[in-house]
């Protein structure tokens, strides 16, 4: 019998983190500080756990390794992808991610980091840093070493709904009051730029990576062209924001009773609302602040109901 896995969240607490997770999914967190919820996760700082079913107790990486079936014997051999929530409560240090080849040879044969963000929530004129102003990397080193942040880093105005695909080498970080849902390869490498000359907990300044991040940025600067695509099916409207090398991700919009069918296996975030999945004759709640994958042998599967989701697959 298929089922769907679902997935314990794994909170992380950040410098920058907030209460958010818990005001908006009603997550039990327990730091006012907490920036992440690792969703959907195999990586091993924050594994996720399997809450239902006869794999109960078991990790994700676990199942992965155990039971490739359930991933249609998918051919790497760590599950390829995470699923975050983000409280950008502060502002994000400024960032950069290497590719596959530079974090295979520099970190340890850690995965490179491309990823996106749906923007779920946002206070008013909230922006975000995506890309830099550099054409050449004198230009850049230069401006980094004067500390020209202003002149250097390049912003954009954001608002609930809107989607930016960030290819490894893209300069970026979110902007204080922002909630994003992340979908990111499975990868906990950041190289950090400039962090607002912040301190931690012990009143130390925070490492910067600036030789990395020389090593690794995208200098130019070019802006990803991930167009939306919609398409209506009965009792569902279905929006194909990124079809990549990595994963390809949607958001469904469910008012009704709506058919699915996906040969990959499939990752999905309930973001708002709640409906029945129906799945090899069994039926499943699913609510707000709900993660699960469905499994690759799974074929059809239909939700009812009204809801909000982010999904993605490789």
């Amino acid at each position: 019998m298929a089922e769907p896995l679902f997935l314990q969240p794994v909170f992380q607490e950040r410098i920058w983190g907030g209460t958010a997770l818990k005001e908006m999914f009603g997550y039990n967190i327990s730091s006012e500080h907490t920036g992440e919820c690792w969703a959907i996760s195999a990586h091993p700082n924050g594994p996720s756990v399997v809450k239902n079913g006869k794999y109960a107790g078991q990790t994700l990486m676990e199942l992965w390794k155990k039971q490739p079936e359930l991933f249609g014997h998918h051919q790497t051999d760590v599950f390829p992808l995470l699923t975050k929530i983000l409280d950008a409560n502060a502002n994000l240090s400024v960032q950069v991610h290497p590719d596959d080849q530079y974090a295979n040879i520099h970190e340890n044969g850690e995965l490179g980091k491309t990823e996106c963000w749906y923007i779920v929530d946002c206070k008013e004129g909230a922006e975000i840093i995506f890309g830099h102003t550099a054409k050449t990397k004198d230009e850049f080193v230069d401006r980094v070493e004067k500390g020209e942040w202003q002149e250097l880093l390049s912003k954009v105005k954001i608002k609930p709904g809107d989607f930016f695909y960030v290819p490894s080498g893209t300069i970026h970080a979110l902007g204080e009051g922002t909630v994003v849902l992340e979908t990111q390869q499975s990868s906990d490498t950041t190289y950090r730029l400039y962090d607002y000359d912040r301190v931690d907990q012990n009143g130390q300044l925070r490492e910067l990576h600036i030789d990395k991040t020389v090593d690794v940025a995208m200098i130019p600067h070019q802006n990803s062209s991930a167009t939306p695509e919609k398409t209506i099916i009965p009792g569902a409207e279905i929006t194909k924001f990124v079809e990549a090398k990595y994963f390809t991700v949607y958001k469904w919009e469910v008012a009704g009773k709506a058919q699915f069918e996906f040969k990959p296996f499939l990752l999905a975030s309930v973001l708002d609302g709640e409906a029945t999945l129906s799945l090899d004759g069994h039926n499943y709640l699913i609510k707000k602040g709900d993660h699960f994958i469905i499994p690759a042998q799974a074929g059809t599967f239909e939700l009812e109901g009204n809801a909000k989701l982010i999904t993605s697959h490789v």
